[in-house]
């Protein structure tokens, strides 16, 4: 079946696509006082002060800190190195509210004196509380949820790309936050790239599932399941059966979808699929994956609770793919 929720695949916003090109999308938006900005900085999110030691509590609900459109018109509306994204319109009553975003980490605020948007920047910083977004993702409303990954996503994009990649040129944002313009000879339009991965729970005859350990990943107990970038040329399905056979040396029969998510780290879209193994033989490569192992729900229940063995986070959709399997959720 595919996987009922996921995290960061959240949200009843309409983007509004078509009205992005628009110069007075974002002026008017913030001129309205229905409208709720969001902040973000270099990819983490605002949130009210004191939120974020809640995040450690696993039923504790958080919400992203929003500011009146006028009000951060006011503030931040002279401000140039800030980047203001229109992240679409909800319903509200009889009419429709817009979210806007700002991005204050491109700006020096706060490091030339106590006066002037500077100031107004780092009092902003010094307000609310950062916090990523696999943090606060799986504490927040769906609504939030989507809020934050789109914010995010684009804060990530504008941060990692200051000049052109076909010319060299530095780059403005453009439409409404949602692309960049080239300042060079023709001005052309760059849009942010989604790179996709595909993830995949593997399972043999006896219905176990393969869990392995990258050797890049800093807690030694901490294990998943098979993922790895889609290779250009190539389809998901593919290279979710070449990455299961590079990684662990098992190879896999029928690959079936599961859903997918936006992961901002920095710009993948992973792609979920569960398969069944066609051999239970493990070679793991020793370079990405250092560890893999064929767990029954038993022995994995055992591993959790001895701790020999952690479940990936809560915002990731491997975490998602493993309680389908396990058949309740994890602690």
């Amino acid at each position: 079946m595919p996987l009922p929720f996921l995290p960061l695949a959240q949200g009843d916003v309409d983007y509004q696509v078509d009205r992005r090109a628009d110069p007075r999308l974002i002026p008017d938006a913030l001129a309205d006082p229905s409208t709720s900005v969001v902040a973000v900085c270099a990819g983490k999110l605002a949130v009210p002060r004191g939120q974020a030691s809640r995040l450690v509590m696993r039923s504790a609900r958080v919400r992203l800190a929003t500011i009146p459109g006028p009000y951060a018109r006011t503030w931040l509306g002279e401000e140039r190195n800030v980047i203001w994204m229109y992240l679409g319109s909800y319903p509200r009553g009889d009419s429709r509210a817009s979210v806007v975003a700002v991005d204050i980490g491109s700006s020096d605020a706060g490091r030339e004196g106590d006066a002037g948007p500077e100031a107004i920047l780092e009092r902003m910083r010094m307000r609310f509380d950062w916090v990523s977004l696999r943090d606060v993702a799986p504490h927040a409303s769906a609504r939030d949820a989507g809020l934050a990954t789109t914010a995010s996503s684009l804060s990530v994009w504008h941060s990692r790309q200051s000049f052109c990649p076909m010319c060299g040129a530095t780059v403005v944002a453009a439409l409404s936050g949602w692309g960049q313009r080239c300042r060079g000879d023709d001005h052309h339009l760059l849009f942010p790239r989604v790179e996709p991965a595909v993830i995949t729970s593997v399972v043999d005859g006896d219905d176990r599932l393969l869990l392995q350990h990258n050797a890049e990943w800093d807690d030694d107990r901490l294990y998943s399941v098979s993922a790895g970038f889609v290779e250009s040329g190539e389809n998901l399905e593919h290279a979710a059966r070449r990455e299961a056979r590079e990684e662990t040396g098992v190879g896999l029969g029928e690959v079936r979808y599961l859903g997918s998510q936006p992961w901002p780290y920095p710009a993948s879209l992973m792609v979920a699929f569960t398969a069944r193994a066609r051999s239970i033989d493990i070679h793991v490569d020793d370079r990405e994956t250092v560890d893999a192992r064929w767990m029954s729900r038993e022995e994995y229940s055992d591993a959790l609770t001895s701790e020999t063995m952690v479940a990936p986070g809560r915002a990731t959709i491997a975490r998602y793919m493993i309680e389908q399997w396990y058949g309740r959720e994890l602690d």
